[in-house]
């Protein structure tokens, strides 16, 4: 097994804003993101705004040494519950490094710092054709009731 390191995001790190950016690109290119790059002023602005973003939490999982996966999280809040929330809106492992556990212990990571802070709960969205749904299920996810649909409206 190889060494596996999860480090809370440290902006002022080249090698942790390299590894998100990396990451999240990579991801972005995925059949499960974009299923293409990210576009050119995403790539530019992403480091800065997530930095500057209130509430931006980010982890990044190493694999001896290497990054290979992350999860680009932000606090939100529960009015119904009076209480913070992280939203996992991104959970990214490399294809090289999946089925390693990567995923799962991103998620232990993100639900410790949840404790940790006082959250009420951990939030994500997932595409019906997502394989990581039996992962999401397995650690303690379900779709709540009544269900829920996530849904967009585009600005640009």
């Amino acid at each position: 097994m190889k060494k596996l390191t999860i480090v809370e995001a440290d902006f002022s790190k080249k090698e942790h804003t390299d590894s998100i950016l990396s990451i999240t690109n990579a991801y972005a290119r995925d059949p499960m993101g974009l299923g293409k790059e990210l576009p050119d002023i995403s790539k530019k602005r992403l480091i800065d705004e997530l930095r500057d973003f209130p509430g931006t939490i980010c982890f990044i999982a190493y694999s001896n040494g290497a990054a290979a996966g992350l999860a680009n999280c932000f606090y939100s809040f529960s009015t119904f519950r009076a209480a913070r929330v992280i939203n996992v809106h991104d959970l990214a492992v490399l294809p090289e490094y999946r089925s390693l556990g990567i995923g799962q212990a991103l998620l232990g990571t993100v639900e410790k710092k949840a404790t940790e802070t006082g959250c009420c709960k951990i939030t994500l969205e997932v595409r019906e054709d997502n394989r990581a749904r039996s992962l999401y299920e397995r650690v303690g996810f379900s779709y709540g009731e009544p269900t829920m649909y996530f849904m967009t409206k585009e600005l640009d």
